[in-house]
């Protein structure tokens, strides 16, 4: 998460962790899941989330 803050505060208004049940650890951005650790079986590497984010929002 501290990565992403870094890195893309700019350009989001608002960058929350939510808490949940069942194992779950989802990447979300406009509405939209750019990763879900329940389908991967996996948590994101740290490049991984970020370029998912910046492909995203269409940062470099």
């Amino acid at each position: 998460m501290e990565l992403l803050v870094d890195k893309y505060d700019k350009h989001f208004s608002e960058i929350a962790l939510k808490p949940s049940d069942g194992g779950r650890f989802e990447v979300i951005v406009n509405g939209k899941t750019l990763f879900s650790k329940l389908d991967a079986d996996r948590f994101p590497e740290d490049d991984e989330m970020l370029n998912l984010v910046a492909g995203e929002i269409g940062a470099n």
